[in-house]
């Protein structure tokens, strides 16, 4: 009788193989990706001898307990910083750079507030130890205050909110569209300082 070999496995090409079903994995699979803010930066300024009134700088602080304090002052719940927030850019209670009034403000011309919304300067700083989450939310909520008032002054001159307006503008690109976007972001432009982290 004839003995028969049994064929063997040619293991080259499974090595070929492997590596193809690992690129298709990972070109396939989708990643987790990371919250965040997204932003522009602004320009880079050689200028930086400006000067600004106490009364025209907010500044919030967040602790290496994650406790906030907007004006050395210990708040109880991240959703007060955003009607304190528009107090303090709505005040009214001066005028810009060029001596105009700010006819649009709603807000009670107090003196210890900010003189107005172009001289309004909301700082934040944190500890390095703070979480993000928390930082986020505080920088949330002073982004809300800023669409709030933003929505508020587009409904009372256009009878639709900034939101609106804005999708309406990037959706058309009308120039027309275009000026009223610019002129309520010029009302209430966000002038937002993030402070490096300290110890």
């Amino acid at each position: 009788m004839n003995r028969r070999e049994s064929p063997e496995i040619n293991a080259g090409s499974m090595a070929d193989i492997a590596f193809l079903l690992l690129i298709f994995f990972l070109v396939t699979t989708t990643m987790e990706v990371d919250l965040g803010i997204p932003k522009r930066l602004p320009q880079k300024i050689t200028d930086t001898d400006i000067e600004l009134l106490d009364k025209n700088v907010l500044e919030i602080h967040i602790n290496a307990k994650n406790e906030i304090m907007v004006e050395d002052v210990l708040i109880s719940n991240v959703g007060e910083i955003k009607q304190l927030a528009i107090d303090f850019i709505d005040n009214g209670g001066g005028t810009d750079k060029n001596g105009n009034v700010c006819d649009w403000c709603k807000g009670r011309k107090a003196q210890n507030l900010s003189d107005h919304p172009d001289k309004a300067v909301i700082t934040i700083k944190s500890s390095r130890n703070s979480s993000y989450a928390t930082y986020i939310s505080v920088q949330n909520e002073v982004l809300s205050a800023y669409t709030q008032l933003r929505n508020n002054l587009s409904a009372n001159l256009y009878g639709k909110s900034f939101e609106v307006l804005l999708n309406e503008q990037k959706l058309s690109n009308n120039t027309i569209l275009t000026d009223k976007v610019e002129l309520i972001k010029n009302k209430y432009p966000q002038h937002l300082i993030e402070e490096d982290p300290i110890k």
